[in-house]
């Protein structure tokens, strides 16, 4: 049996189309064009160009540049003596260098010389007078850096300054020419934003890559103020030190790294943002040397387990776990155990987000650091220091290398001992599959508190757990030292079954 659409009912589908189509020409007809604002054309100038991205690279192009370094030779320095490898004309080895071994020189040190070594990486220019962007690792421990332009003229050029901690460096170029520059985005990027990279991958020269920013604040273990453009535009060997721009030719970014397991791109780069760049080239500029901002502590993230052994609400912040001895944070009065949740204001997360904020401070600032000690909320003032050197932070850090005495006893998988300078209880062993081997307490860590109080012996230690879970706490909070460092773990009141 077949069914028929009634000719009614089709004449009254195809009047309500009409009026629909009508109704949609009406309003397309009758609503004028507006007139775009500042952020209504900011809107469209950020969508990718019908035409493509010609015009933006021919804008840009001049300011990039090819770094090709030279490494003269390798050699070992000892109390300012250079050692070169020599092989016995009677070893048995000499036999196989002179078969295969022919970049080996033999004879007197003078007569010697170990093969040039090359790399290559990308730059750009930030000023009309010659001072350009790259890595450092682009750079480091070069012994000739040579830039080229995108007109093909090359040029030495001289290491200004360098920062390894976020790996940038500044170079200069002296010319009798103005070079065409370009200039740091103002404002961060957002995810999802084109992005045009430009460099000089495998010696290629000037290359052209496009996408978009994938993510954010990426960690990628580089230095400990890592907060990287995740970018989708390939790049590639060489890539390293080049400009990431946006659509109005600012740069947004340094790319540096790739997250590759073949070794090519696999469209995961990494580029140093621009609001990190921007500070430490213009203190490279002015000073050679990028001085940051130091409080002076040691410190560890707010875990669930710490927040609630401290009747914290919030498990975020930075915890201190020691403070370092003749640093702005002593000389304010902050003390181990209090956890830092504000710097002039703003909320600290992390002890990451913490030492970024107190980097970018210039020395001598009055800064206001907000902070929880014994579940009061304080505000301490602080003069930021200057960051030392890391050798000079070691020796400020000092070492804690202790001796233990003899008694034992056994608790959630201790077994402790009293320390022979009579402050803490060392760790003698440590039960497999416990709670303080899941804590990573190893043997020789020293427990110098429980709950904010000294313990000095086993008894002490097992008093003061006691006190914790009497009080309804599921978790203590121990001061342990580990060789020279000292940090905050939660265990367990009660062992586990």
């Amino acid at each position: 049996m077949s069914f028929q659409t009634p000719k009614r009912l089709i004449r009254s589908r195809k009047s309500i189309m009409a009026l629909v189509i009508a109704g949609l020409l009406g309003a397309t007809s009758l609503t004028a064009v507006p007139v775009l604002a500042p952020a209504d054309a900011q809107n469209v100038f950020n969508h990718a160009p019908a035409e493509g991205f010609a015009d933006l690279v021919e804008r840009v192009m001049p300011a990039v540049v090819s770094v090709d370094v030279k490494y003269a030779r390798l050699s070992l320095k000892h109390d300012g003596q250079d050692f070169r490898f020599q092989i016995p004309e009677n070893s048995p080895f000499r036999h196989f260098f002179d078969q295969f071994g022919k970049q080996f020189r033999f004879g007197s040190p003078g007569q010697r010389r170990a093969p040039v070594r090359m790399a290559q990486g990308s730059g750009f220019f930030i000023s009309a007078d010659g001072y350009i962007v790259t890595n450092n690792h682009v750079i480091n421990n070069a012994d000739e850096v040579d830039i080229r332009t995108s007109d093909g003229k090359d040029y030495r050029a001289k290491v200004v300054g360098t920062d390894a901690k976020t790996d940038l460096a500044l170079l200069k170029v002296k010319a009798n020419r103005k070079f065409h520059f370009v200039e740091f985005a103002s404002k961060d990027p957002r995810v999802g934003d084109w992005v045009i990279a430009v460099g000089n991958p495998f010696g290629l020269g000037g290359s052209v890559t496009t996408g978009i920013v994938s993510a954010r604040g990426r960690n990628i273990g580089n230095g400990p103020y890592d907060q990287f453009l995740q970018i989708d535009a390939p790049i590639n060997k060489g890539n390293s030190g080049g400009p990431a721009f946006n659509l109005k030719g600012e740069v947004i970014g340094i790319n540096t790294a790739i997250f590759s397991p073949s070794g090519g791109s696999v469209g995961i780069g990494f580029a140093i943002p621009a609001s990190i760049a921007r500070g430490v080239i213009e203190s490279l500029r002015q000073n050679g040397v990028v001085t940051r901002g130091w409080l002076g502590v040691q410190i560890q993230a707010v875990t669930p387990d710490i927040a609630e052994s401290l009747n914290l609400k919030h498990a975020s912040g930075a915890i201190v776990a020691d403070v370092t001895s003749d640093s702005p944070a002593l000389k304010a009065g902050i003390e181990t155990g209090d956890t830092i949740v504000a710097v002039n204001g703003e909320p600290v997360s992390d002890p990451r987000d913490l030492a970024r904020k107190v980097a970018i401070i210039k020395p001598n600032t009055p800064t206001k650091v907000e902070i929880i000690r014994n579940g009061k909320e304080m505000t301490v003032d602080v003069i930021i220091g200057t960051m030392p050197g890391d050798k000079e932070l070691a020796a400020k850090n000092g070492s804690a290398e202790q001796k233990s005495a003899v008694a034992t006893k056994e608790t959630l998988g201790l077994t402790l001992e009293t320390a022979d300078s009579g402050q803490g209880v060392v760790v003698v062993a440590v039960d497999p599959g416990s709670a303080a081997a899941r804590q990573r307490i190893r043997p020789g860590d020293i427990i110098l508190e429980i709950g904010g109080v000294g313990v000095d012996d086993p008894a002490a230690f097992n008093a003061a757990l006691s006190r914790a879970a009497e009080k309804g706490k599921k978790s203590a909070l121990l001061l342990v030292r580990s060789g020279d460092r000292q940090h905050f773990v939660a265990l367990p009141t009660k062992k586990r079954s």
